[in-house]
Parts: C-alpha cells; structure tokens; sequence
C-alpha cells in the first residue's frame, strides 16, 4: 500500500500515519472526514521493506516514539493520538 489521498476541501497539507487495526487511528480518519478537508493517509503496518523503513523515519521527525496515529499539518506540526479539539483547531473547523 502507498499514499492514499482522500479528497475534500484544501486545508493545507494534511498527512496521517495510521495502523489498519487502530481504533484511533480510524477515529481520526473519520473526524478528518466529517470535517471534509482533503488529506493523505498511509497504513504502516501494511508497508513491506524500504517503504515501512521510509515511512518509519517520517514518522520519527515528527513523533520519536513511533506511535499512532501521527497526524501531520504542512510538515509544520504534528498531532500524535486521536486529540478532536486539537485536530478541528489544526484544520480551521
């Protein structure tokens, strides 16, 4: 699996690093689009070899602990677990 890109309204760029068995990980995919913003989404736990390798190493810039979700906005901040205020603050809702 790759990027996905769900789309909705521009609210800059909106990457989730998410696990396919995460409850919270599928939260924050569901508030993202109840809040029709357009964002990117990639499953770590399906990744294989140098992509999970790769998505690793995004995800440690912004979250060192590597956990999920990790929610980041305009490479510019990040949001790691599912936190709703933060999240509709974060996207202008």
């Amino acid at each position: 699996m790759t990027v996905v890109h769900v789309p909705g309204k521009e609210s800059g760029h909106i990457m989730l690093y998410a696990l396919s068995t995460c409850g919270w990980c599928r939260k924050t995919r569901e508030l993202l689009e109840e809040l029709g913003v357009a964002y990117d989404y990639e499953y770590v736990d399906l990744l294989r070899g140098a992509d999970r390798e790769r998505a690793v190493r995004e995800i440690s810039v912004w979250n060192p602990g590597v956990s999920f979700p990790t929610l980041v906005l305009d490479e510019k901040k990040s949001i790691i677990g599912f936190k709703e205020n933060d999240i509709r603050e974060a996207v202008g809702k």
